[in-house]
């Protein structure tokens, strides 16, 4: 029988990060997106908290926690910005080739790093022709004795202009398709080039860049599993983090729904509060069903995780139902404001651009109804993931 109580850890963990949200990011989410500014700041005092790489292994200087505790935090965190949430959270995406694939070498180098002190790792899959066909990724990297010789460019590569580390996806079988991928982490000092910073709907507290590699040398040793197997390892960490994304598309539900439920309660027409008509009632009931259901499918997804099972369909599951959720949800909260709610001095209007960025990465809510489709019509047995990515 599966039971979501929390445990009293859990429930510290998730008070933890809710004050975190409340004291440190709430206050000056707003003028972050306004501005664009990054929040070093905020990720200085996550990291100091101990709210970033929650899931590095402990052997590596990690906390270790377990996937579900790890949805509690970032949950709360996109309550308070889900922007600010992508910047503190991106070297778990970036990490998790690590952990998966990395020699031990590599792990007690690169994880160690990222807790010894603030540093920062960025994922590069996506390219300009490669976004959910990750086959046709130009990127190539050429063996040149005990070296790996890459060069190509890759796009909305989140943190990748504060990136110390990479982890980057290149072809070393440039005619094999997605089965000559292969996946290495590359340091910044080696030659990484930021080209550009994009200028975004929402999430703009968050860093999205194009970087380049023009013939950057990248040790052996540095190679993630083996060669030619780096789409196994991509499509294996995207089902190890599309939680957490579930977990903050939620996080950007619950805060428009307790933003629409409030206004509601307050603003007066036709004599009464908007909350006693029934049209608002039934968007406001809509809502509340579609978060608690997100977050059970989440939660669900990265109980499997830690439970040691295969999660891909439920994964998918969860990200694709969270993420249109959040964008559901957002858009309704806007309808409550009414004309307020497409005005930058009320808060919804910011939740709603930060909600389309979920139905986009990590997966878009087609590839995910496409790997929920293969998942399901396939016979019953272990499959491979479906190919599916988006902007990292």
């Amino acid at each position: 029988m599966v039971d979501f109580t929390l445990t009293d850890e859990q429930k510290n963990l998730r008070e933890l990060a809710h004050d975190f949200a409340e004291k440190e990011i709430r206050p000056v989410a707003w003028e972050y997106d306004r501005d664009g500014t990054w929040p070093q700041e905020i990720l200085q005092k996550a990291w100091d908290l101990g709210l970033m790489n929650t899931h590095i292994p402990e052997e590596y200087g990690g906390p270790g926690i377990a996937h579900l505790d790890g949805c509690l935090i970032e949950e709360e965190l996109s309550w308070g910005c889900s922007g600010i949430q992508t910047s503190i959270g991106c070297n778990a995406l970036a990490t998790a080739p690590v952990v998966l694939g990395g020699s031990e070498e590599v792990k007690r180098k690169y994880l160690g790093a990222l807790t010894e002190e603030l540093k920062l790792m960025s994922f590069c899959l996506t390219e300009p022709d490669a976004g959910s066909d990750v086959s046709g990724m130009r990127t190539t990297a050429v063996k040149r004795g005990d070296k790996y010789l890459i060069n190509g460019s890759k796009c909305f590569i989140t943190n990748g202009g504060y990136a110390d580390y990479y982890t980057v996806y290149a072809k070393t079988d440039k005619d094999a398709g997605h089965r000559g991928i292969s996946a290495f982490v590359v340091e910044r000092d080696w030659g990484v080039v930021v080209d550009k910073k994009e200028d975004k709907l929402g999430q703009r507290a968050s860093n999205t860049a194009t970087v380049s590699f023009n013939d950057v040398e990248v040790p052996a040793e540095n190679l993630l599993g083996e060669e030619n197997k780096g789409f196994k390892l991509a499509m294996t960490t995207l089902d190890h983090t599309r939680p957490g994304v579930a977990a903050m598309a939620t996080g950007i539900a619950r805060a428009a729904f307790e933003f629409a439920s409030d206004y509601a309660k307050e603003r007066v027409q036709f004599g009464v509060p908007i909350a006693m008509h029934q049209a608002v009632q039934f968007m406001i009931a809509d809502m509340a069903t579609a978060i608690e259901a997100a977050r059970l499918l989440t939660w669900k997804s990265a109980t499997m995780l830690d439970n040691g099972e295969r999660n891909t369909l439920v994964s998918s599951h969860a990200k694709r139902f969270a993420a249109d959720t959040a964008m559901e949800v957002t858009t309704n909260a806007v309808q409550v404001y009414g004309g307020y709610g497409f005005i930058k001095d009320y808060p919804v209007e910011k939740l709603f651009r930060d909600a389309k960025i979920m139905q986009l990465y990590e997966g878009t809510s087609q590839i995910q109804r496409l790997v929920i489709a293969r998942e399901t019509l396939a016979p019953r047995r272990t499959q491979q993931p479906a190919a599916a990515t988006a902007a990292a």
